[in-house]
């Protein structure tokens, strides 16, 4: 099979993961007989020194043209200062509401190997933890309006006021929750649909939302639980999820805790999808600016990135799964980059997992 892939290398230290990443794509076409062509696309940072803006539209363009993206990731402090509609964070919303990529898949699932490696208890971790977060990437709180005014306060000063808007509609609840029901059925069909119904109209009608697709699929065991909750019990008792499904701002919190509970958000991939199969994979940790050019980086979240849009966006589960099971035998034998290290590993850099990973392809 042909494939175009955008490869967007990213800031600070990204480009050395995603380096390592396109080596293993590189070796599976060689193995499997695929030709995976890559098209270079400025964003963030990057795309802010060479062009002035995080995402031109033009590169915007090069992503839509391809079979899908791979992204590194983008922004740090070199660009705190820029104007906030200007910021590299802006190029990952314009990405997202360009490709009308919607729902984004993080898996949280704890590799026997890195168990001790987990903040929780052992008795914990040992009753497993492998759940997904479905959060819904083009709605609420990030895309809705966003405004700061000057007012005055009830002794007559001026001060500054600032506002900003959480909106959904019926129909945006009802894909990502669609997305939700049917990524259950493939699982071990439980799904928990989290909000703050008890506080907010948007979770409100999330719930009412969510409550009438359960109807569709008697199949899944279906709940609800409040996101503070949620966050607790994700640390008390992760083994409890299977899915669970949220809106924009509760998804990218949870699924931050729950990439930690598994030892290290180095290890933590996802896949954001739309209507098509044309996807963005990224790691969800950030550029690590503090190591960069060091080769410290973890890059097996950008590896197994790659692995997820072998499997969702190009249907090559036999490819997908020997990246896994390398990375799998790689951790048998011991091999760890810093943030997964333990006594009685050996401490490899960003090269050299890359290197181990492509010897047991």
């Amino acid at each position: 099979m042909e494939k175009k892939i955008a490869l967007i290398r990213g800031d600070y230290a990204s480009p050395e993961f995603v380096a390592q990443a396109v080596r293993v794509l590189d070796r599976i076409a060689e193995k499997y007989g695929h030709t995976f062509t890559y098209t270079e696309v400025d964003m963030g940072g990057a795309a802010i020194d060479k062009y002035g803006e995080p995402l031109p539209e033009a590169e915007l363009a090069k992503c839509l043209a391809s079979d899908s993206v791979l992204l590194g990731s983008v922004g740090g402090p070199k660009w705190d200062d820029v104007a906030a509609d200007k910021r590299p964070e802006r190029g990952l919303l314009g990405l997202r509401s360009g490709m009308k990529l919607f729902s984004n898949n993080r898996p949280s699932k704890v590799w026997p190997q890195l168990a001790e490696a987990s903040p929780l208890k052992s008795s914990i971790v040992e009753k497993g933890i492998d759940f997904v977060v479905i959060r819904e990437l083009t709605g609420g709180i990030y895309f809705g309006e966003h405004k700061t005014e000057t007012v005055t306060a009830a002794d007559g000063a001026s001060e500054q006021a600032a506002t900003d808007v959480m909106y959904y509609t019926e129909h945006e609840i009802e894909r990502i929750g669609r997305v939700g029901f049917e990524t259950a059925m493939k699982r071990r069909k439980k799904l928990c649909s989290v909000d703050k119904a008890n506080v907010l109209d948007t979770s409100k009608l999330w719930r009412k939302v969510m409550h009438r697709l359960a109807e569709e699929y008697p199949e899944v065991e279906y709940s609800d639980m409040l996101v503070d909750n949620c966050a607790m019990q994700i640390c008390k008792d992760p083994s409890q999820f299977d899915v669970l499904v949220t809106e924009n701002m509760f998804g990218d919190i949870l699924s931050d805790e729950a990439s930690e509970i598994v030892g290290s958000i180095g290890m933590a991939c996802s896949s954001s999808l739309g209507e098509t199969t044309c996807g963005v994979y990224e790691p969800i940790h950030g550029s690590a600016p503090d190591i960069a050019g060091e080769d410290k980086v973890n890059p097996i979240a950008t590896i197994l990135s790659a692995a997820m849009m072998l499997r969702y966006s190009f249907d090559m589960a036999a490819e997908a799964d020997a990246i896994e099971q390398a990375v799998n035998a790689v951790l048998d034998d011991g091999l760890r980059t810093a943030d997964i290290m333990s006594e009685g590993c050996t401490l490899v850099g960003c090269k050299a997992m890359g290197d181990a990973i492509l010897a047991k392809l």
